[in-house]
């Protein structure tokens, strides 16, 4: 006989569980950051932290460990070389891929112009496109001091813009330069307003891939949008129900990449409101994000709305069609 409808649903609730999703933090830079996204918290989240420097990577308490090199670089680091640290890589990869392919979307973070996270972060990209894993890429891109006293560094930096660039896909740049505004600040503050900057940009993603919604926005939705849409990056604002212009210009303003994009861009917008969100509401938004794009090619929408009144309005975007160069000109004048 057919199975029964009990049957049934226990299929259906397999099929429903959770997304799995995994930050992975690649040298020195990615590995801290990863540790202030577990500090503050992503439930649900894998953490993993890849290194060539052994007490670095001892000195993070992140769940799951990789130290890469032991032959070539005996624990101490790359030393900005990174045909060494892929020649690491390719020696170890069936143990990352053992520890990363499981997960449904991988967020790769590295600082850019060492050699660890410069060289990694392209590598692995390239290599879970070859599996159903999705790689979101989030490269730190260095103060443009850092770029103007260090050829070698600069050399790195922008070997590994132009690989991911060419790749196109999902590509969070977030740029060193642009937290200058909180130069009073002690360092190690400047870079946890960063990754706390982060921290909302891949909760708003996850949590908009894994919560249901009215008008649902999954994750074949965004593979799809990303297939189709070039290079592309992530926006995340909140503002007053009553100021969805104020809510647009917010997302792209607090990028922190100034970025340009091509003639005809797409976005992929999903929009978490209350009770009060109401259809007028959801056009001015999608008026809005529309104008600010010009003549968008194409853009796809979702809706969450709570029960209960909610003031703000939280707007989560993937926006496609960026120039080909627009991450290599936040560099400043050397790029």
């Amino acid at each position: 006989m057919g199975s029964g409808r009990g049957d049934d649903l226990e299929a259906w609730a397999s099929l429903a569980r959770p997304r799995t999703f995994a930050v992975v933090g690649l040298g020195g830079a990615g590995g801290d950051a990863v540790h202030d996204l577990v500090e503050l918290g992503i439930p649900g989240v894998h953490a993993v932290a890849l290194n060539t420097d052994a007490r670095h990577l001892q000195s993070k308490p992140i769940e799951s460990r990789i130290l890469l090199g032991k032959r070539q670089l005996g624990g101490g680091g790359s030393g900005g070389n990174r045909s060494l640290v892929l020649e690491a890589a390719e020696e170890a990869k069936e143990e990352i891929l053992r520890r990363i392919q499981p997960y449904e979307i991988v967020f790769l973070l590295a600082g850019l112009g060492g050699g660890t996270g410069s060289a990694l972060l392209p590598y692995l990209v390239r290599l879970l496109r070859e599996t159903d894993a999705l790689p979101v890429p989030v490269a730190f891109l260095p103060f443009h001091v850092e770029m103007d006293t260090n050829p070698d560094r600069a050399e790195n930096v922008q070997a590994t813009l132009s690989e991911l660039e060419e790749m196109g896909g999902l590509l969070l740049a977030l740029s060193n330069e642009k937290l200058r505004r909180f130069d009073t600040l002690p360092m190690h503050q400047v870079f946890h307003v960063r990754n706390t900057y982060l921290h909302s940009l891949l909760t708003s993603l996850v949590d908009m891939i894994e919560s249901p919604s009215q008008m649902n926005v999954d994750l074949a939705s965004l593979k799809g949008h990303l297939r189709d849409s070039g290079l592309s990056t992530l926006l995340y604002g909140e503002s007053h129900i009553e100021e969805p212009d104020r809510l647009v210009a917010d997302a792209l303003a607090e990028s922190l990449l100034d970025f340009t994009i091509s003639e005809a861009p797409s976005a992929l917008l999903h929009l978490d409101g209350g009770s009060n969100f109401t259809l007028r509401s959801l056009e001015e938004v999608m008026r809005a994000f529309q104008g600010r794009l010009g003549k968008p090619r194409r853009i796809v929408f979702g809706t969450r709305m709570h029960p209960e009144r909610r003031e703000v309005v939280r707007l989560t975007a993937v926006v496609g069609g960026l120039g080909p160069t627009t991450i290599r000109r936040a560099l400043g004048p050397l790029a």
